[in-house]
């Protein structure tokens, strides 16, 4: 009986301990002597025209289209940074379209790529 009770959580312990693996694994370095992964830390995306990186704006954009009945267009990211939590916290500020007028939001997305999931968790103008 004690067998297969172990055995049971074996998939329930795989479950909640891969998101942090790969949080772990997915990690970036901070530049320096020294220095290693940083966990919880905001850092700078250095390529903004990553086509990735593009595609969690668009993603920022669209759902922020659908909950707010607008019509933004993306134009460019203007600036991003990321977070590995458990996954990806992507803060970008974008410029959009909206009508005549160009704009600026921050936009915060959560992304767990095993999962395939995406969350728009803010979308705010930019200040």
């Amino acid at each position: 009986m004690m067998r297969s009770r172990s055995r049971s959580l074996l998939p329930l312990l795989l479950g909640l301990l891969l998101p942090l693996v790969l949080a772990a694994s997915a990690a970036r370095t901070v530049p320096g002597p020294g220095t290693g992964p940083l966990l919880g830390g905001w850092q700078p995306i250095e390529d903004l025209k990553d086509p990735h990186v593009r595609e969690i704006a668009e993603f920022a954009v669209t759902e922020y289209n659908k909950q707010s009945k607008l019509d933004l267009k993306l134009k460019s990211v203007v600036k991003g940074e990321t977070q590995v939590v458990a996954g990806t916290n992507y803060r970008l500020v974008v410029s959009v379209q909206n009508r005549a007028v160009a704009e600026k939001y921050e936009a915060l997305v959560w992304e767990r790529p095993w999962l395939h999931s995406r969350n728009l968790t803010s979308f705010k103008p930019a200040v």
